[in-house]
Parts: C-alpha cells; structure tokens; sequence
C-alpha cells in the first residue's frame, strides 16, 4: 500500500485486520526468542559457570554469549515491528473510516467516484424566474488533490446544480482521508524499512545499542496510537480495570515502546510502574543532556544518582514509582513493595526540596530509614517519597499556592495506592514535613479527603490550612505531631505578626508582636500550631534538637525528625504509626 501514488480504492480495501494478524505473528517469533534467551541465560551458561571451568568452557560461554544477544536482538526488533503493525492499523481505521462514510453518501446520492477522487454529480431540475429548466452535471476535484487530477474542472457557467455544494464537500472529505492516510503510510514504511536488518548481522553490543534508536523510531511512528488507548483521564481505578484488560503482548508494547506514557500512571501496580521508569530513566536522562536549559545539570546529577542507586541491591528493594523533569523535577521513590504491604505511607517533603543530590542523599533516606522503622514492627510495610510537586524554594515568598497546585496530584497518588494494593484494607498514612504539612493538609481538605488515608502525621509543621486535627478528615485521634522545640519552622509567625513586628525593629519586634497579637502563643504561618492544645493532634516525643543560634544548629532540629542516629524517639514513633502499632508511642505534652 505504501507510496505517494495511494488511491482512495487501496485504503478502502485494505484489510487493518491482516496488519494485526501479521503483528501478532511477529509477536510470537519475539516471544519464542525470549524464551530461548533465558533458557541459554539460565540454564545453559548458568549451568556451565557452576560446573566448568576450563579455556574450552570459556569459549563455550563467549558463544553462548553471543547466542543470547542474538536471541535478544530478534526478541526486540520483532516486537518493535508488531507494534509498528499494530500503530499502522489503529492509525489508518481512523481515515479509513471517514472514506468509506463518504463513499456511502456518494452512492446514497448516485455521485460517481472517479479513480482520481474526483466526484461527478447529476444534472438536477431548478426553478427559476424562466420555469422550470435544468442544470448540467458536473464534476469535482477535492481541493487537497487537484494537484494530482488531469481535468479541468472549472465550474460549468449557468445554472447553479444543486448537487455541486454537496459534491464539493464529498471530494474535499476524499482528498483529506487518503493525504492523511498517505501520510500515515509513508511514515510506517520508513520506520518498517530502518527495523529491516542485513542477512548473516553478527549482533554485537554496538548493535544491542541501536535498539534505543529503532525503538524511537517505532515510538515516533506509533506513538499517537499507543496514547491514544491510555485512559489519562481516567480514575486511578479505571487505570487499573484498563491495565487489567490489557494482553501480555499489549503490555509488554507499552514496557518496551513507550513507558513514559505509564510509568507515572496512578492505578498501575507498582513493579509495571518501576520497570517502566526504570527503562524510560536513561532515555530522560539523554534527552536531558540533550536539551539542557534552566537547573539541567542539578536533575542530571540527581538522576544519575538514582540510577546508580536502581543499580544497587538495596534494604528494603527500591521502587521507582515516578521520574520527570518539569518543574522543579519529580521523582516518587518507594522503599518495599506498596502493592504488597499491608502498611504504606507516602511523605511529602515540604521547602527547598527539588530534584538534586540533596533529594537522592538525605530526603530519600528519610523515607527508607521509616521504611526500615515500620518493617521492624511489621514486616508488610513500604515507604515512599512523593515527590510529585513544586515545592517553595528557599527565598521564596511561603504562599499557599504551591500546596493547592499539589494536593490534587497527591490525592491521585493516594488513590492509586488503594486502588493496586493486594489487600482488602490497606493501612495507609499520609506524612507531611516543613511546608509538606501544607500539602498534607491541603489535600485532606479536598471533597472526600486524601483516598485511603488512616493516619495523618505532621512533622516540622508551619501550620496546615486548619485550625483543628479534626478538620483533616481522619478523626483527631489519628493525627499525630512531631514538632521539636528547637525546629524555628514550628515557630513560625504569622504574616501580620512579622510585618507589624518588623516595624518595632528585627526579631525582638516580632517576639512583640507575638505577644500582643496571639495570646496563646499557638498561631503560625499557615494556621494553629499543630502541637498546641487548641489544634487537638496527638503530639508524639521528638528529640528537641540544636539550638539555632547558641548550638550553631541552624537549622538541624527540622531535619532530624527521620533519622534514628540523632533523634531515635521520633524515628520510632513514626515507625510506630506507620506500621498499625500507634498504641506503642510515646507522647509529649502540647505547647
């Protein structure tokens, strides 16, 4: 079918269906070619490792080596072609269609269709001033072909058909089905032609490195057909009921074509979402390098960082549940399996985080130190950082919008954690840190609160958007507090307080204006202190860190909360909550 000189008869009849059958034949050469490569992975050259060890086994293995590329490569290649089938006929159905809808109204009509796409009308009876007279037939050409049609079709001079209108738009609506499906055609065959391999290749590992590029090639050519199908819109349930639906061969199309498209998706379980993200991390990482632009190096170093991390057998295993570049850049790490466990909690670190060596060195940490905490007290528990917004950067004006531009995006998350999660009834806890608290809370006060959510824990908080626990959808009595004495962002004042007590003159004008303007000494920031009595959270023990000013600790005790080795009471109250044993903390009283 493929070539400039496409017909409107060729895409009427073409077959789409045949496309997928071939398609699926090339699926089963590439499956058979996996099968065997890890028969020879596995088996064969495992086998010979463990019981030979001699020149001539050595060589054995080099053959068997190359053997396993060979299997590779046609597993790959063959199953970049039967995605290329498979996009060729989902996106010609579309063209197709609309032809043969308007050859079906052509000859409802009794218009003739020529070789050319040109339609010829009747003549037709009209009424005029003179009586009754008729006008001539006529023929047209679509106005995206008359480049390609011999004739002259200049209307006829006289009497005004009025079948001409109508005959127009039939041969407008031909022209733009084939040229699109033309266009169609010849971007397949180029991407079909560049998969065509050479008789007798010796695959080596230079050529397992231009799989990436056959593989941008298919994408580029199927790419609208695959996104197409994603229900992006979709509930993070009906993701999952759409993933569920989908064939091993369509899944596998997704993992090896286009994983970006899912491996953010809330509603995918979570190993589809890791190995999806795990394939699509150097691809990011290259167009990265590529494209450069504003803070490109900080992400660079940070996902290369990652990436080295993915490399690494790590305690507990490492899931990669969402990576990109906008903003700020995102990146939704999970430590044990989220899908799996009983017990998982999602943390929102709050100001100054962004995706650089800070976030892979000490905010990751965090979330696999509460991984660790909660595995100790039971066993089924993951925890994730969720990295999946703009945080206010440090020197930026603390406003609310970064948190309501947030919490939607974290709710989906939530959701999806619900929604993929072997068991019945998952224990989930929502963690919030410095303005992540904001976020928390923020998102707690969406219609319906944060889906799934059992436990809400605040450490390090300048106030949440609500002036009572109970307001955060939970009940009070599963909202529980961390905030050390000495973390100067629990004492944050109000907007009103450091602005009337700036004028009195620097922080002691501020302590002023404290005193004169909030009488309980319990309003921050963004709203009631959630470690005062009025707020009505559960306020757990935490280690009251540096000082600021005397220990030189700047601003230490806001960071410590997570870490066992500086503040073990905090790092195992958190560990408490979050793995179903909240009974076992240990309190402290309100401020």
């Amino acid at each position: 079918m493929s070539g400039a000189a496409l017909t409107w008869r060729q895409l009427r009849d073409v077959r789409l269906a045949e496309f997928e059958q071939a398609g699926d034949a090339w699926h089963e050469v590439s499956g058979r070619a996996d099968a065997d490569r890890v028969r020879v992975d596995r088996a064969m050259s495992a086998k010979l490792r463990e019981t030979q060890q001699s020149e001539s086994a050595d060589a054995a293995l080099g053959r068997l080596r190359r053997l396993s590329r060979n299997f590779q490569y046609v597993h790959t290649e063959c199953g970049l072609t039967r995605t290329a089938l498979n996009g060729l006929a989902g996106d010609l159905a579309e063209p197709q269609r609309l032809l043969r809808l308007a050859l079906e109204e052509a000859a409802a009509l009794r218009f003739t269709v020529h070789e050319d796409g040109s339609v010829a009308y009747p003549a037709a009876p009209v009424r005029t001033a003179l009586g009754d007279q008729e006008a001539p037939g006529g023929r047209v050409r679509g106005r995206l072909l008359r480049e390609r049609s011999p004739f002259d079709d200049s209307p006829p001079f006289g009497l005004l058909n009025p079948h001409a209108e109508k005959a127009q738009d039939l041969a407008d609506r031909i022209g733009r089905a084939v040229l699109a499906a033309a266009s169609i055609d010849a971007r397949y065959a180029r991407t079909l032609e560049a998969l065509r391999a050479a008789k007798g290749l010796d695959v080596t590992e230079a050529t397992l490195q231009d799989i990436a590029r056959d593989t941008a090639a298919v994408r580029d050519a199927a790419g609208h057909h695959l996104a197409a199908a994603v229900p992006a819109d979709g509930s993070p349930a009906e993701r999952k009921a759409w993933w569920d639906g989908l064939s091993e061969e369509q899944r596998r199309e997704y993992l090896d074509v286009a994983p970006d498209l899912i491996g953010n998706l809330d509603g995918i379980p979570a190993v589809v979402r890791d190995e999806a993200n795990r394939r699509y991390l150097p691809v990011l990482i290259d167009e990265l390098e590529r494209r450069g632009g504003a803070g490109a190096e900080t992400k660079l170093e940070a996902l290369r960082m990652i990436q080295d991390r993915l490399d690494q057998a790590s305690d507990p295993p490492m899931f990669l549940l969402g990576i990109g570049a906008e903003g700020n850049g995102r990146a939704i790490v999970a430590y044990g399996n989220p899908d799996t466990s009983k017990h998982v909690s999602a943390y929102v670190p709050g100001l100054g985080t962004n995706l650089d060596a800070v976030f892979v060195e000490e905010t990751m940490v965090r979330a696999q130190d509460t991984a660790k905490g909660a595995r100790s007290v039971d066993p089924s528990s993951a925890a994730i950082v969720w990295l999946g917004y703009d945080a206010p950067q440090h020197g930026d004006v603390m406003l609310r919008g970064d948190a309501e531009r947030g919490a939607p995006a974290y709710n989906r998350f939530m959701a999806g954690l619900s929604a993929t999660n072997d068991h019945a009834d998952p224990h989930l806890t929502a963690i919030g840190h410095s303005y992540g608290s904001l976020t928390v809370g923020t998102a707690a006060r969406q219609s319906g609160g944060i889906p799934g959510v059992d436990d809400v824990i605040l450490l390090g908080s300048p106030g949440v958007g609500v002036d009572r626990a109970q307001d955060l959808g939970v009940g009070k009595e599963h909202v529980y507090v961390g905030a050390a004495d000495n973390d100067p962002v629990t004492h944050l004042p109000t907007r009103t307080e450091s602005a009337v007590g700036l004028q009195f003159g620097g922080s002691t004008g501020v302590l002023l204006a404290r005193d004169l303007l909030d009488r309980g000494n319990d309003d921050l920031y963004f709203g009631k202190d959630p470690a005062s009595e009025a707020f009505g959270a559960r306020r757990f023990e935490v280690d009251d860190g540096p000082r600021m000013v005397r220990d030189g600790g700047l601003f230490d005790a806001h960071g410590q909360y997570f870490t066992p080795s500086v503040d073990q009471a905090s790092a195992d109250n958190i560990a408490f909550i979050v793995g179903g044993t909240p009974e076992k903390i240990t309190t402290e009283a309100y401020r």
